[in-house]
């Protein structure tokens, strides 16, 4: 294990880097650490600019997931009201506070 570093920190050829990292995971995240601040500052930016891109997307995505999530915990509570069950059951079933709920009675 340390003598895979040593090998990493002594300069060892880019042939050898994919042995080495075979065996340690986290000798691969610093040889790509490395390769990235190797490249020219276009690279860098492109880099950077492609990584915004899959965060952003990402945050998306999770939004829409809780955006969905929001929408059926309503849809449940709503069906719930119809049937009668009480407002805090209702809470305790959907996460939902009371005054959600009210308001969404008051909708339907």
């Amino acid at each position: 294990m340390l003598a895979n570093w040593l090998l990493f920190l002594k300069g060892v050829d880019k042939s050898s880097w994919e042995v080495l990292t075979m065996k340690e995971p986290m000798l691969k995240k610093a040889m790509d650490t490395l390769e990235f601040l190797s490249q020219d500052a276009a690279a860098r930016m492109a880099y950077d600019a492609r990584m915004k891109a899959l965060s952003d997307e990402k945050s998306r995505i999770e939004g829409a997931k809780a955006e969905a999530t929001a929408e059926t915990t309503a849809e449940i509570a709503a069906r719930l009201l119809n049937m009668g069950i009480d407002l805090k059951t209702i809470a305790e079933a959907t996460g939902m506070s009371v005054e959600e709920i009210k308001a969404l009675q008051a909708i339907n």
